[in-house]
């Protein structure tokens, strides 16, 4: 008996692509002045909460390709709309990059992500989405607030 696969490497991919063009198209329509600005009850910036999405998935990647358990590091030189999406599409492309370095069998080693989580590879994979989608849904309040209509979340 055989068993299906849920999603293959790049069905997986191109998912996780899928979702970073709509935070890419989320981060387009909010206003440039505010990005590094507004905020709601005590929570961060949206641009702040970007710098840590820019901090994460590739870095990220990069550990788990190099095994190299590095701690998190946040500090990035963004402060406009401009950079943030510079460095978001230059992102975009590395992590297919780094993605196609990591082995099938890879999928299922353990690694001690940031030197904080230790998990398998494939929950590594799934945090940096995760952690996006949550991030990317922050910035959906905040665009409502600002009485701007986000992107259809189903279009990805």
């Amino acid at each position: 008996m055989s068993t299906a696969t849920f999603l293959n490497r790049d069905e997986f991919l191109k998912h996780w692509q899928g979702h970073r063009n709509l935070t890419r198209r989320t981060i387009e329509k909010f206003p440039a002045e505010e990005l590094f600005r507004f905020f709601l009850g005590g929570m961060r910036t949206y641009g702040e909460m970007l710098k840590e999405m820019l901090t994460v998935s590739v870095p990220g990647l990069e550990g788990m390709v190099d095994r190299d358990d590095k701690p998190f590091n946040h500090d990035i030189s963004v402060s406009t709309k401009d950079e943030v999406l510079k460095l978001w599409d230059e992102q975009t492309e590395k992590i297919n990059e780094l993605y196609g370095k990591i082995k099938d069998e890879e999928f299922y080693e353990t690694f001690n992500l940031f030197g904080q989580y230790r998990d398998q590879n494939n929950n590594n994979l799934l945090y940096f989405l995760e952690n996006e989608i949550h991030h990317r849904a922050q910035g959906y309040v905040y665009l409502r607030a600002l009485d701007i209509e986000p992107p259809y979340f189903w279009e990805r």
